[in-house]
């Protein structure tokens, strides 16, 4: 028993020296990370995959799905990088100048990037026998040369005019958020995009939306909070 207790004083002994002589803490010199500050900044975000958006739509009769094409199907910001800096440098009046719809809706998005989350979520729904619109904030141009190039490259069957939704009062579509006017004339059952306005618009409309996430690359800032609403985001969407 003596010796247990020598033993166990020797240690406590050891203990203390060994903190006595710990070299003192240097102050960090720039932010770091921290763990558990990390997982309490974690938001509750409803993921989904691909695969379970399928799921969920097991045994449902063919729909009618749509979706929003800047950064949700398009990485376009190229176009509207271009626009801004031909049209108004300064700021974004761009944006209000029929010139520039006229000119980026009549071949701009040639050099626009598909995304692979569009390519795989439309390959899904067209398996289902879903039929798929498109519905954007753009305003209509001159000469529509989105359509076919959106049917070339993603595959679309049955493809339909795209839905140019920008450019409108809310007197002429009676709707507070004008995706949701384009909604409701389709009857669209799902609606996917990466803006809050596409999220809000499927609230306005009483459907499913889903969000994409933004692509990383995109010049529309700042980036909305995926998930924000409760709705459902696509895990690796981005791309």
């Amino acid at each position: 028993m003596k010796s247990i207790f020598l033993r166990t004083a020797l240690l406590a002994y050891m203990f203390v020296a060994l903190s006595a002589q710990a070299a003192p803490k240097e102050p960090y010199t720039q932010a770091g990370f921290n763990t558990r500050l990390a997982e309490q900044q974690q938001a509750p975000i409803h993921w989904v995959s691909i695969e379970q958006i399928k799921e969920s739509l097991k045994g449902k009769a063919p729909m009618n799905v749509s979706f929003d094409i800047d950064d949700t199907v398009l990485a376009s910001s190229g176009c509207f990088y271009y626009g801004k800096q031909k049209y108004s440098p300064n700021d974004y009046s761009y944006l209000k100048n029929q010139d520039f719809w006229d000119e980026i809706n009549a071949g701009c998005d040639k050099y626009s990037i598909p995304k692979q989350v569009a390519q795989d979520l439309i390959n899904m729904h067209q398996e289902r026998g879903d039929q798929i619109f498109f519905i954007t904030g753009r305003t209509a141009g001159k000469d529509d040369q989105v359509t076919p190039l959106l049917e070339k490259t993603f595959g679309i069957k049955n493809m339909q005019p795209v839905n140019f939704m920008g450019g409108h009062g809310q007197d002429k579509l009676k709707t507070k958020y004008n995706k949701a006017a384009g909604i409701l004339k389709h009857n669209i059952q799902l609606h996917y995009g990466d803006s809050d306005d596409d999220i809000l618009a499927a609230k306005e409309a009483g459907i499913r939306g889903i969000r994409v996430l933004r692509t990383t690359s995109s010049t529309y800032t700042p980036f909305p909070q995926a998930g924000g609403y409760g709705e459902e985001v696509i895990i690796n969407s981005s791309y």
